[in-house]
């Protein structure tokens, strides 16, 4: 049986509270594109769309890569997926929160959040280190 892994999106959820969420195309970073099913995954609702950062951890229901477009040489990975929610955050944690953690390399899972999600503001899935995850876990 393939290890299960950790995983993080920052996305447009309009529904904080739903059982269980859709994301079609969605980019991939820094391994996102590996996602698979029964992975775990940190939502963060994108503050680029009035979200507040992290709203809720699931699993993964379903996940497909798209395939590329031809013709074009540099593609950025696209994954769509479903999850179920396992549960809601108990305190927030966002940009704001994150914002201080600029030293990239000091290895603190705050570092790690800030550098994947607002380095570059853009929405997507990203992998985890185990340190990250159980940094998130602690918010529920």
């Amino acid at each position: 049986m393939p290890e299960r892994l950790n995983y993080a999106i920052k996305a447009e959820i309009a529904d904080t509270q739903a059982g269980s969420w859709a994301f079609a195309a969605q980019k991939t970073m820094y391994d996102g594109k590996r996602i698979a099913v029964g992975d775990v995954i940190y939502l963060f609702a994108s503050e680029n769309e009035g979200g507040a950062g992290l709203v809720a951890r699931g699993v993964v229901t379903s996940a497909g890569a798209m395939p590329r477009k031809p013709g074009i040489e540099r593609q950025t990975p696209r994954v769509s997926i479903t999850v179920k929610r396992t549960a809601l955050v108990k305190r927030r944690l966002g940009r704001a929160e994150l914002k201080p953690f600029a030293d990239w390399n000091d290895g603190r899972p705050e570092t790690e959040l800030n550098f994947k999600f607002y380095r570059q503001a853009t929405n997507k899935i990203v992998a985890l280190g185990d340190w990250a995850a159980s940094f998130l876990d602690a918010f529920f």
